[in-house]
């Protein structure tokens, strides 16, 4: 059985970037936007050390900022640094993504 793991590895960042592109937003708001589109396997164990590294690479910042309903939360936003390795990003998977098409159309010989 095929093992989607990696794939979605490779995967994740440019996803949490875009989503926090779109809106500064917390973890948990994050994980039901990836939800939302079709990521049914992530959890906060993966979103999470996710986070912290973007952090680290100065992709995104964080600040904690006053919760409605409990303690203060984590808000996330994307950094002009991020916003240019999502542009890089995309323009790699979208490369990959004619890749894999051409290989996958049944109607080109190989």
């Amino acid at each position: 059985m095929y093992d989607k793991t990696q794939l979605m590895r490779g995967s994740l960042e440019g996803c949490i970037l875009k989503i926090i592109e779109k809106q500064t937003t917390y973890g948990y708001e994050i994980l039901m936007g990836m939800k939302d589109v079709g990521w049914m396997d992530v959890s906060e164990g993966t979103l999470y050390p996710i986070l912290l590294r973007l952090e680290k690479q100065h992709y995104i910042k964080a600040e904690k900022k006053a919760s409605p309903l409990g303690p203060k939360r984590k808000y996330y936003q994307i950094t002009e640094a991020g916003k240019v390795y999502l542009d890089e990003f995309y323009e790699h998977w979208q490369k990959l993504e004619q890749v894999m098409q051409s290989l996958f159309d049944d109607k080109k010989a190989m």
